[in-house]
């Protein structure tokens, strides 16, 4: 199990490793910081001056070491847009605006696809199991932003009911939350039917009901436990996803958070606060992955091999 662990943590490692590697590369692809940080009738020794002071001047290779170095402290640099705050900063700040939406959504995506999933297999071929297919069809062919804008569109404008973007209150939560958990509820509802259908069909599971047990326990105790692997092992990807993927959902909604900042932040060519923001949402998936990964070693031996 430790050795389990080690390689599991030397991938992870690796991964992010890489991630800094494309970030670093990506964000020097896309324009000089000096063109966003100096007025365009700078002269040439204000402009020398800036490119010395950030490093500019020295190899790309010498340049990503030390852009390493201060990643692996939390020291991005200062924020070209929000003056005064650093680039960590301004991440702290909104993050748990993020998390607080992103765990509200994975909380109604358990809630809501599990039941369902497990419904549905035990229901198989039923009108619950054609309807959970056809919400798992729908849920994952329709693109999030345009959900999020039917949303909007229907609660907000028609109805009146809920607000159209901001946070505040409760009411400010519910359409970003469900728009956000709308594609993780099929997802995850058809990884637990599918789960659950195996399982079912197992003669431990026979068995339990020959013995008399009740169909709530077999269903909800012997079969789910067992069937649980599939769903835990998405829910990993489920959580950060989630996360990473507000963008679109923050953007739409204008939640004030790291996906709002991310968009705010790319029109404003503020490279430290992108990269400070791509390299949070990609250590948070790999850590959700990295913990699902030894949870699951824990709960089936044969993923240790």
């Amino acid at each position: 199990m430790k050795k389990y662990i080690c390689i599991r943590f030397v991938e992870s490692l690796a991964a992010i490793l890489v991630i800094t590697m494309m970030v670093f590369a990506l964000t020097h692809m896309s324009g000089s910081p000096v063109d966003a940080l100096l007025p365009q009738d700078a002269t040439q020794e204000q402009i020398d001056a800036l490119v010395r002071a950030w490093g500019l001047d020295q190899p790309l290779a010498v340049q990503y070491v030390t852009f390493l170095q201060n990643a692996l402290v939390g020291d991005f640099g200062e924020s070209l847009k929000w003056r005064g705050f650093s680039a960590m900063g301004v991440v702290l700040d909104r993050f748990p605006q993020t998390l607080f939406l992103g765990g509200v959504a994975v909380a109604l995506s358990v809630v809501v696809a599990i039941p369902l999933g497990v419904m549905a297999a035990m229901k198989k071929d039923g009108p619950v199991d054609k309807g959970a297919q056809l919400f798992s069809l729908f849920g994952q062919s329709v693109p999030q932003f345009w959900f999020a804008i039917l949303l909007i569109w229907f609660f907000a404008v028609a109805l009146q009911l809920l607000p159209t973007s901001g946070s505040g209150s409760w009411k400010h939560v519910i359409l970003p939350a469900i728009a956000m958990a709308w594609f993780q509820i099929a997802a995850l509802s058809r990884l637990t039917r599918s789960a659950m259908l195996e399982v079912l069909d197992e003669e431990y599971i026979k068995l339990a009901r020959v013995k008399g047990v009740s169909e709530r326990r077999v269903v909800w105790v012997h079969a789910l436990r067992n069937a649980a692997v599939v769903p835990l092992t998405y829910f990993g990807v489920l959580a950060g996803s989630v996360l990473t993927g507000s963008v679109t959902i923050e953007t739409v909604f204008s939640w004030p958070g790291l996906g709002w900042v991310a968009i705010e932040a790319i029109r404003a060519r503020d490279f430290p606060v992108v990269q400070a923001v791509v390299v949070v949402f990609a250590v948070i998936y790999i850590v959700s992955n990295f913990l699902v990964d030894i949870l699951n070693a824990y709960i089936d031996p044969r993923v240790r091999t």
